[in-house]
């Protein structure tokens, strides 16, 4: 099988940095498993990892698409398992670094994914729904259809919502009858399933500080640069978490310090649904760092830890 290190945790501990030095050390390149860092000029609210952070180390699926280029999980599952493939075929470890956990699970478990087939007038007619303010009447109807994947959503992510319900409309199966995980024995990989946490009050004021520094680095500007460059406001990346919130403060509906509020909360909220989605795989080998922990330890003991793993000399 081929050997693939996966990093992940909730937004804010680190990741990207800490791939960046393992891979460095195991010559390693890095594919992406975020659904927003894909795309182009969303780089201030992302916290997209600069060139000059990344040392050398290739990353594949960042900025690669334009914001207004539909990426389906589908499609993601397809370009990732080929990347990784490639960068084993040369000898490279490939990692999988992200934080978006269906991204993940998509690629490291036989998932399976409808027909696409009228799919655009299905998502137009919902889309006009969660417009027309149906958005309960839809929820409701998720938790008849797929309790399951009822569980999974909040009422208020609607990009989600839309989703589970297209999948049905258009298969009349739910749509957790196509992301069936088997067994470890049927999985492609040799898997080392590497999560990052931290301490809850300290997690929340890494989010707090982040969320302070894109506003202060120019997410505003970005977000209006993108506005200007003709991307509607209602499209799927500039509706996640801090475009949100800095196009409502240019768009009149809040202050500057209610959007800067706003996106803690939101991010906060998103973090413990990461945790809660992770949590529930037991492959994952997990540490928790702290502030005050020494980089090198840290390196040295996840070092350990995969080398262990896959029988690789240090």
């Amino acid at each position: 099988m081929t050997p693939l290190v996966v990093i992940l945790g909730p937004t804010a501990t680190g990741k990207s940095e800490l791939a960046v030095e393992i891979a460095v050390r195991l010559g390693g390149e890095i594919v992406s498993a975020d659904s927003v860092q894909v795309y182009k000029y969303l780089d201030i609210g992302t916290a997209k990892i600069a060139p000059w952070q990344q040392k050398g180390v290739p990353h594949h699926l960042l900025g690669s698409l334009e914001p207004d280029e539909e990426f389906t999980v589908a499609q993601f599952q397809q370009q990732a398992r080929l990347i990784i493939e490639e960068i084993s075929s040369r000898k490279k470890l490939p990692f999988l670094v992200g934080g978006t956990g269906l991204y993940i699970q998509a690629v490291i478990d036989p998932y399976e994914f409808p027909l696409q087939h009228g799919l655009k007038v299905v998502r137009k007619d919902l889309s006009e729904s969660i417009e027309a303010g149906r958005a309960a009447e839809l929820y409701a109807e998720l938790q008849r259809i797929d309790p399951e994947a009822a569980t999974r959503i909040h009422p208020n992510d609607h990009h989600r919502l839309i989703r589970a319900l297209e999948v049905y409309r258009l298969t009349r199966q739910p749509i957790t009858s196509f992301q069936v995980r088997k067994t470890a024995t049927a999985l492609r990989y040799e898997l080392v399933m590497i999560g990052l946490d931290r301490n809850r009050a300290e997690l929340y004021r890494r989010i707090d500080l982040r969320v302070e520094k894109m506003f202060r680095d120019g997410l505003i500007d970005e977000a209006r640069d993108l506005l200007e460059q003709g991307f509607e406001s209602s499209l799927k990346p500039l509706q996640t978490l801090g475009y949100r919130q800095a196009i409502s403060y240019l768009e009149g509906k809040c202050d500057l310090d209610a959007a800067i509020s706003l996106a803690k909360r939101a991010t906060r909220n998103y973090a413990k649904r990461q945790l809660t989605w992770f949590r529930r795989d037991s492959r994952i080998h997990w540490f928790t760092l702290k502030d005050e922990d020494h980089p090198e330890v840290v390196y040295d003991e996840i070092m350990e830890h995969i080398c262990k793993r896959l029988l690789l000399d240090r």
